[in-house]
């Protein structure tokens, strides 16, 4: 999911460049509450420490223009491809956007779509790709303060991994439930930031 990202933006990049003597692009004005740089959403674990998100070594510097740029593309795809019932794409483009608003901290909206996206996952019968959705809402979860629903989906995912025979993954999984488990009283690492539409929804319920 990361990779078509960086593809992506890259992309965008490149046709930005290619018209600049054309229209020249206007500056984006960053807004201070998002992170500067692209996250690992993997946990990374240093002593037993759960450390939620990591930075990634060779973090890219997106501005505020950039990720909405790559949203609106990637919404065009996923549109597209629900709309001609590819299904097998759709659900990465839903995930592709989740990471999106992760980058932004818009948990509520990362949530949904990576909702829709392991409901289709597990109708493709893409266990890896469930397997990968549950870790992301697992950080979710834990980000905005729910770490014992953080671990049932680490468990879920944990469960399949094994089931299939996947090693490497269900051993990365014990490590962020046993990390997640030492520490009893995790909190948000991050600012929290909600759409309105889902803010006024969730207060309607």
């Amino acid at each position: 999911m990361r990779l078509s990202l960086i593809a992506v933006f890259c992309t965008l990049s490149i046709t930005a460049s290619a018209q600049f003597w054309k229209k020249k692009k206007p500056v984006a004005t960053r807004d201070a509450s998002l992170p500067e740089v692209a996250y690992d959403f993997s946990v990374s674990v240093t002593g037993g420490h759960f450390d939620m998100p990591a930075v990634l070594p060779l973090a890219l510097k997106r501005s505020v223009y950039e990720i909405e740029i790559a949203e609106d593309a990637v919404l065009k795809q996923a549109k597209h491809n629900m709309r001609f019932r590819v299904y097998n794409l759709a659900c990465y483009n839903f995930s592709d956007l989740a990471e999106l608003y992760m980058l932004q901290n818009r948990f509520s909206e990362a949530k949904w779509y990576l909702l829709q996206s392991n409901a289709l996952a597990r109708e493709q019968n893409d266990s890896k790709h469930v397997v990968s959705n549950l870790q992301d809402l697992a950080t979710i979860k834990l980000a905005i303060g729910e770490p014992v629903l953080a671990l049932a989906d680490l468990k879920e995912a944990h469960d399949i991994a094994v089931a299939k025979g996947w090693t490497a993954d269900a051993d990365v999984i014990e490590k962020r439930m046993a990390a997640l488990q030492s520490n009893k009283n995790p909190s948000p690492k991050a600012t929290l930031r909600y759409a309105e539409a889902v803010e006024l929804a969730a207060k309607g319920q």
